[in-house]
Order: C-alpha cells, then sequence, then structure tokens
C-alpha cells in the first residue's frame, strides 16, 4: 500500500511536468503558425490529455471490462465540466469564445445525447438489452471525422493567436515539448490511475464505482492540469478548449472506437450518468448567458465544484 501511494505521487508530480511542457509547446505553435489557440485546445492538447482515456478503454475493451470503459468516458466528461472547469473558474473568471458558446459545447451536447439513444435499445427499439454495437462505434467514429473537418476548417486565426504573451520556441523546441508533454501525461496518467486502483481495490469499491471515480478523475489528471496551467498562463481558449475538445473526443472517439473493438452492455445505473452528462453540458452552455455573458465566473466554478462532491457522493452511497 506504500509502494502504491508513492507511485500515486510519482505519477502526479509527471502530470504536471507534462501539463506544463504541452501548454508551452502548444501555444508556441499556435503562435508560430498563426494558428489560434482554441484550435490547438481542440486537437493536439485535447488529444494529449484524452491518450489516458484512450489507453484505459482499449485496455478494458480487450479485458470485457464494460463497466470500466464506459463509466470511464462519462466519468471523466462530468469531471472536465464540473471538477476541471470548475476549479479553473475558481482561479479566476475564464473567457469562453462565441464560438466555443454556440458550436463546440452545443456539439459536445450533442456527442453524449447520441450516446443517450444509442444506449437506450429497450426504449427506442424494444430491444432485449441496453448495449452500444458496432455499428454505433463507427456512427460515432463518422461523427467525429466531421468535427475534425470543421476544426480544421477554423484553423486560420482571426489575429487571436498574436494578442496573447506567449514565449516563442522554435520548431523543433516546440515540438519536443508538446511530445514530452504527451508522453509525461500518459505515463504519469497510467502509473497514477493503476495504483490508485490498487488502492480501491483495497478498500473494496466495485468495478463501476472504480470506472466512475479513480479511473474516471484519475484519467482526467492531464486535463485538469493542463487547464490550470493554461488559466494561471492566461491562455483561456486553450483551458476551455481542451475540456470541450477532450469532451467530444472521449464520446465520439474514444467510446467510438472501444464499442467498434467490443460491443458494450449498458447497465441501468450508466443510464443516470449518462443524464448527469447531459445536465452538466447544458448547464455550461448556460451559465454563458448568465451574468457576464461568455464567461465562468469565479462562484459559477464553485457550483460546478460543490456539484462534483455531490455527485461522487451519490455514486459512493449507490455503490
Amino acid at each position: 500500500m506504500i509502494l502504491s501511494i508513492i507511485l500515486v505521487l510519482v505519477g502526479l508530480a509527471i502530470l504536471i511536468v507534462g501539463g506544463e511542457s504541452l501548454v508551452r509547446g502548444a501555444s508556441s505553435i499556435a503562435k508560430r503558425l498563426k494558428v489560434a489557440p482554441i484550435v490547438i485546445g481542440l486537437t493536439i492538447v485535447a488529444f494529449g490529455t484524452s491518450a489516458p482515456e484512450l489507453a484505459v478503454n482499449l485496455f478494458s475493451a480487450l479485458q470485457g471490462s464494460a463497466d470500466i470503459a464506459v463509466g470511464n468516458v462519462i466519468g471523466s466528461n462530468i469531471a472536465n465540466i464540473l471538477l476541471i472547469l470548475g476549479i479553473s473558474a475558481l482561479i479566476r473568471t475564464i473567457r469562453v469564445q462565441k464560438n466555443t458558446t454556440w458550436k463546440e459545447i452545443p456539439l459536445a451536447l450533442l456527442a453524449v445525447l447520441l450516446v443517450f439513444v444509442m444506449a437506450n435499445d429497450r426504449l427506442f427499439d424494444g430491444a432485449s438489452a441496453n448495449v452500444l454495437t458496432r455499428t454505433d462505434g463507427l456512427t460515432l467514429i463518422g461523427i467525429f471525422a466531421i468535427f475534425m473537418y470543421y476544426t480544421f476548417g477554423i484553423a486560420k486565426a482571426t489575429g487571436d493567436a498574436d494578442k496573447d504573451e506567449v514565449k516563442l520556441y522554435s520548431a523543433l523546441t516546440s515540438t519536443l515539448l508538446i511530445i514530452g508533454g504527451l508522453i509525461g501525461l500518459v505515463y504519469g496518467g497510467k502509473l497514477l490511475v493503476d495504483n490508485a486502483i490498487v488502492l480501491a481495490q483495497l478498500a473494496g469499491m466495485s468495478q463501476a464505482l472504480i470506472g466512475l471515480t479513480i479511473v474516471a478523475v484519475g484519467t482526467s489528471l492531464p486535463e485538469l492540469v493542463t487547464s490550470i496551467i493554461a488559466v494561471r498562463h492566461g491562455h483561456d481558449d486553450l483551458a476551455v478548449g481542451n475540456i470541450v475538445g477532450s469532451n467530444i473526443f472521449n464520446i465520439l472517439w474514444i467510446l467510438g472506437v472501444t464499442s467498434t473493438i467490443l460491443p458494450l452492455p449498458i447497465s441501468d445505473a450508466v443510464q443516470t450518468d449518462i443524464l448527469v452528462n447531459v445536465g452538466v453540458t447544458i448547464l455550461l452552455f448556460l451559465f454563458m448567458f448568465v451574468g457576464a455573458r461568455h464567461k465562468l465566473n469565479r462562484w459559477q466554478g464553485a457550483m460546478f465544484v460543490l456539484m462534483y462532491i455531490g455527485y461522487v457522493g451519490y455514486l459512493v452511497i449507490r455503490g
């Protein structure tokens, strides 16, 4: 147990260093290519910080652990909004672009609504069981391809990249910072999650509860570290793009790939978690019009964090 605790702390340290490296490299690339930081956040950073979720889900799918695979994605999305954006907003008010408010956040909502429909075969088709099939997975991957096409369509900045005070590195150094940061995030996240699961199992937690809490939060730590560092450096677009992009990646790409490899049975309990994901995404959208428009204020961040604490409490009681 002592060794697992030490390795959890080592993994966290690697995550922090990796997140700092990724943010610096990605910001430099964005400025050098005159690409809007939101695009970098929606692609390179979102893909990199979602790598732990992908690794966990592929491993879970090959092992036949559907509860961990689905719980990891849905739990990570909930943690991304309530915990990570909440903590980021507590540090300081976050500015959100109109494009993100009207396009990326609704797309994240559409993605989880699609999963809700696909995961309710008994309700909509009168089937005997609720399953995310290979056909569902391929559909999600197809929509993900459209999302990537849209993202690259807005790749040219309208001057936003030049407004930020970003330290400019050489192309080689920026690339190495990004690669090194991604490696640190993946390795640090895996080290932390693996040992956190060992500790959770010693505490007698169920597989579903581990997936929705320990694994979900653990694999979301790269997003947490990256977003906090981005906010502290004043890169709000990178922080928000990272979270919204990761949620879209998690549903369309990671859950799509996982269910293509192995059809995933959906338990009744997970249906509730999918609805929670829908609800918090809608709340994030509505918060863009409460108080100062297109901003996430400290009180809203505090509400998100309190809601997440309540949600975790509910999960523990549910078992």
